[in-house]
């Protein structure tokens, strides 16, 4: 399933490490007011123009512009749409961005105003994804969230307002979650009509306050069977309403809708992150010598006073990395590519002939597609991808 270097798409993505308040449940890589003395917001923009310009060096010879820039965080829209403007100028004046790149920002809905979105929009943003969680207010104080349901639509109706378009993310499982209540915020998403709908199971990770309140009693897990019947419900709304789901926890309008950037992802394509903790991935590459290299992925330090230290002094920020090659690259290929309704070649698994028809019979993986020469998760199987990948990939 490996692809040629010059076949594969290159794709950037922009980690912003600021968030006005750290929900609950949140691990990733974010810090709010207060958690990161000695690194302001104007230190972050230059110390990523400066990794770019890294970047550009330590991939001679390779001419391709990104296909998409994808702003994570975080919360990117902590910034003025000033800075992350030059931030995509910047990503356009090292790598060049292709006629038709998709650029998204995440957003959270009281983050952005027509204002600041107009302003996106016209300097080449093309989408935004806005953290909704729920429309429960209940559930969002649970997650810490701290906008209320009503500035979701507010903010919708100035994305739609400015050309952009609009995927809501939602969170499903959160502790003292009904169905009727996750059956309203699915409700209150389709009649926003979002263009695309991304619906992921809250993972209470041991380091978050979240997960503190777990081990003292304060919360109670979510059973696993409430959160299936979550996920089954979403997929039962979703489809009625005339979305078509193309990754387990992704649903689009029309497949110009789907989220290119993290295709690129399960697709193993190829791209830079730059910021704080971002991770990078570039696939199997020619030599000058004539051999290959191994695909390689890497991460950047964490904290973004010690990113900015390196950069500063012209030094990579790069914290550590690994090669894939052989059954390491090949498992990961299965278990990303597997996630998405396209499938994977029942060929890429030769010698899983028994497994492939179990994961039939148990009703994970299609029949009618297997014989087709498709290896393609039902609704059942997208819920145990996991067991799937397992099955075919040792």
């Amino acid at each position: 399933m490996t692809t040629a270097v010059g076949a594969r798409d290159f794709g950037v993505y922009v980690h912003v490490p600021f968030c006005s308040v750290r929900c609950g449940y949140c691990d990733f890589n974010t810090y709010a007011p207060g958690e990161v003395e000695g690194a302001t917001r104007e230190g972050y923009v230059e110390a990523a123009l400066r990794e770019m310009d890294l970047a550009r060096a330590a991939m001679p010879g390779d001419a391709r512009a990104a296909r998409t820039v994808f702003f994570g965080g975080g919360t990117p829209t902590m910034l003025d749409s000033s800075a992350l403007i030059a931030l995509l100028d910047g990503v356009r004046g090292t790598w060049g961005l292709s006629a038709d790149a998709e650029v998204t920002t995440e957003a959270n809905p009281d983050s952005v105003t027509k204002e600041s979105l107009r302003a996106l929009a016209r300097a080449g943003f093309t989408r935004v994804s806005l953290g909704m969680q729920s429309a429960v207010p209940h559930v969002l104080r649970t997650l810490d969230r701290t906008h209320k349901p009503a500035n979701v639509e507010r903010a919708v109706l100035a994305a739609r307002d400015a050309g952009l378009k609009v995927s809501l993310d939602l969170i499903y499982g959160t502790p003292g979650e009904s169905l009727e209540d996750w059956r309203a915020s699915l409700e209150a998403v389709i009649a926003l009509e979002p263009d695309h709908v991304s619906a992921y199971a809250l993972v209470i990770e041991p380091g978050t306050r979240m997960g503190a309140q777990l081990r003292r009693g304060d919360v109670a897990p979510t059973d696993p069977d409430v959160q299936a019947d979550m996920y089954e419900l979403a997929d039962t709304l979703l489809t009625e309403a005339g979305y078509s789901w193309y990754e387990v926890s992704n649903w689009a309008r029309e497949p110009g809708d789907r989220c290119r950037h993290n295709m690129a992802y399960w697709r193993s394509q190829d791209w830079w992150g730059i910021g704080p903790g971002a991770h990078s991935y570039l696939g199997p590459h020619p030599l000058p010598d004539g051999g290959e290299a191994p695909a390689r992925r890497w991460w950047n330090v964490k904290h973004p006073r010690a990113y900015a230290a390196r950069l500063a002094a012209g030094e990579s920020p790069e914290a550590e990395g690994e090669e894939l090659a052989g059954d390491d690259l090949r498992l990961e290929q299965v278990m990303l590519r597997l996630r998405l309704s396209e499938g994977i070649p029942a060929d890429s698994v030769e010698g899983r002939a028994e497994a492939v028809a179990k994961l039939i019979a148990d009703g994970v993986l299609d029949g009618p597609a297997a014989v087709r020469g498709t290896l393609r998760l039902t609704r059942r199987g997208r819920l145990l991808a996991d067991l799937a990948v397992r099955a075919l990939a040792f």
